[in-house]
């Protein structure tokens, strides 16, 4: 049943091939007869979120400026995996470097894909509990960001007004908050 709703790809083009990502521009053929072209799609590399907690039950969370929507947001501390690396060496890896914290428990809270109507890129979750920063941040070259610590309640007023907006982040609260209920 599901082949009948497969795309038929009848033409692909690259356009930027990197380190960082494969954007391609594609033409397709629906299931219905219809052509459409230019269809873009990208592959990159996979990533982690963490919802980290700290030894007072506050969450760490990062503010970074966001190209695609000019603007600074609130986030969970994230980051792509390096090649060789796996998604937990990568979670603890970006965790150290944005915020300068270790956990003393990891939970792993399965992945999903970010954005399937474009790119491959699965998000690799994380809950890290009992965060405590034990050295200053190390940023990539390319980052700029500051972590700050919230309660549960400036979280949720953080999602409600629009300035924690990742959808891969508000999933992750939602999922993190059913692993500590037991769901």
């Amino acid at each position: 049943m599901d082949e009948n709703l497969r795309w038929e790809k009848l033409e692909d083009k690259i356009i930027r091939k990197d380190r960082y990502i494969d954007f391609r521009e594609a033409r397709y053929r629906l299931p219905n007869g219809t052509e459409i072209a230019p269809f873009y799609h990208y592959s990159g590399r996979d990533f982690v979120v963490i919802a980290a907690k700290d030894t007072e039950g506050k969450y760490i969370c990062v503010r970074q400026y966001r190209v695609g929507i000019d603007a600074v947001t609130t986030e969970f501390p994230a980051g792509g995996i390096e090649r060789g690396e796996s998604a937990l060496e990568a979670a603890k890896r970006e965790l150290l470097e944005e915020t300068g914290a270790v956990a003393e428990r990891w939970t792993e809270l399965g992945s999903f894909f970010a954005n399937p109507t474009m790119g491959t890129s699965r998000a690799h979750c994380f809950l890290a509990e009992g965060c405590r920063v034990v050295s200053a941040q190390e940023l990539d070259e390319s980052e700029c960001v500051v972590y700050v610590r919230l309660g549960e309640e400036e979280l949720r007023r953080a999602m409600e007004d629009g300035s924690f907006a990742q959808a891969v982040h508000i999933a992750l609260y939602y999922k993190a908050r059913e692993a500590k209920e037991g769901k």
